[in-house]
């Protein structure tokens, strides 16, 4: 499994690209708690530090897929970089101007957001050129860039933490937002991101969202990200009556190690059949896999319960980076997987806001019980929406361009693509 994503990254660029923008993604990754930790710092109060992380979080949502078009339309180095400067520079206001001024901060925080740059969407429109246009050799790519991002989101908040005892909030602020520059400008210096450029596309005011197999996706993920968020606000609840804040962590940790490992194991072979089916399969066991979580046992189960809750997330994340590339219209992919982000965060943030209600009402296991329903709702909707994504599912053509670097030219449809 591991010489699998070993031979992926000795390809060259490969190591290069995924290091720079995981590392380039670390300010989002970090954002929420940062702010929060500042906030508190700061002599804010709570409130106050969970709506600037939410006004953050909002602002992001809206960024990438307006970002994503951009890229699509002018190509990366023009949008990545600046964008990343100037989320920085929104963080360097922040740090700078403190929370005394509320309007001040809450501007500090839309710009940081706002301007995030869509690395992540790049980085799989770059994938396909990188890896020599072999479809088996993306997926698995797709397979390895889902088990970075949990070992980026489970390493960014310990980066927070350390570097706000070694310096304080704000220098946690400055520091994270300038290594993020750094691995922005990685990327963008990078031949293949250079070079990359979108295929042809349609002038359409809709976009990447004028897919209906696309729409399909992007509101089964929406649950899936509900699922998610809620899980985070129960497992504070549960950990208030079971030994507190490390008790949490462990829990959390145990869902990004689960995530981990169905990562690997998914990655570790080539998976025959439609992406489509695959999906749904795969967002069913998600599904079932959330719902022993409301037995609420001791710790150490919980926490095994925690681990198995995670198993399925990452394949079902780079299934869905599969799917994304199928429909996306042509000349639309880094705004495609960009809406993927914007869906499934804002599906987060409706968890967590659901979550404390269903808490209060019906305890711990109620608000586990809307990880169950949301996953179960991811599965409806690509149940009910099995024709849409049936149909339009696209391969992507790589051919060699003009200065013999490979870009993705073209859509093909599957049925050609795999006959040929």
């Amino acid at each position: 499994m591991a010489a699998g994503y070993a031979e992926l990254l000795r390809t060259r660029h490969a190591a290069r690209l995924l290091v720079g923008t995981l590392v380039g993604r670390l300010p989002n990754a970090t954002g929420p708690i940062a702010i929060v930790l500042f906030t508190r710092a700061e002599g804010g109060s709570y409130s106050l530090a969970g709506v600037l992380a939410a006004v953050y979080g909002l602002a992001n949502a809206v960024g990438q897929p307006l970002l994503g078009r951009a890229v699509d339309l002018f190509g990366q180095p023009r949008v990545q970089l600046p964008a990343a400067v100037l989320s920085a520079l929104g963080m360097v206001w922040l740090a700078f101007s403190g929370t005394g001024s509320a309007v001040v901060a809450y501007a500090a925080v839309v710009l940081a957001g706002l301007f995030t740059p869509p690395l992540e969407g790049g980085l799989r429109a770059l994938w396909p050129g990188v890896l020599g246009g072999r479809e088996e050799k993306v997926h698995a790519a797709y397979a390895m860039d889902a088990v970075a991002q949990e070992v980026m989101f489970t390493v960014g908040p310990l980066l927070v933490t350390l570097f706000v005892a070694v310096w304080s909030p704000a220098g946690a602020l400055l520091a994270l937002n300038a290594i993020g520059v750094l691995g922005a400008l990685s990327v963008v210096v990078s031949e293949p991101s250079r070079k990359w450029r979108s295929a042809p596309r349609e002038a359409h005011w809709l976009g990447a969202l004028r897919s209906r197999g696309l729409l399909a996706l992007l509101g089964a993920f929406f649950f899936v990200g509900t699922a998610l968020g809620s899980i985070t606000v129960a497992g504070v609840a549960y950990a208030d009556d079971h030994g507190g804040q490390a008790v949490y962590g462990w829990l959390m940790a145990a869902l990004g190690l689960g995530a981990l490992i169905g990562g690997v194991f998914y990655g570790a072979r080539q998976w025959a059949g439609a992406p489509e089916r695959r999906l749904r399969l795969l967002v069913g066991l998600l599904a079932v896999c959330y719902l022993p979580l409301m037995l609420v046992p001791g710790a150490v189960a919980m926490t095994a319960l925690s681990a198995l809750s995670g198993v399925f997330l990452a394949p079902a994340l780079a299934c869905a980076f599969i799917v994304v590339d199928r429909h996306a219209p042509a000349g639309t992919v880094t705004e495609a997987f960009s809406w993927l982000v914007t869906f499934f965060g804002v599906g987060a943030a409706i968890g967590t806001a659901a979550a404390g209600p269903a808490v209060e009402l019906g305890g711990t296991a109620a608000g586990f019980g809307v990880a169950g329903v949301a996953g179960f709702s991811a599965l409806l909707v690509l149940m009910v929406t099995q024709r849409a994504l049936a149909t339009g599912g696209r391969s992507r053509a790589v051919v060699a361009s003009p200065d013999g670097v490979s870009e993705v030219a073209s859509d093909v449809p599957s049925e050609v693509s795999s006959a040929s």
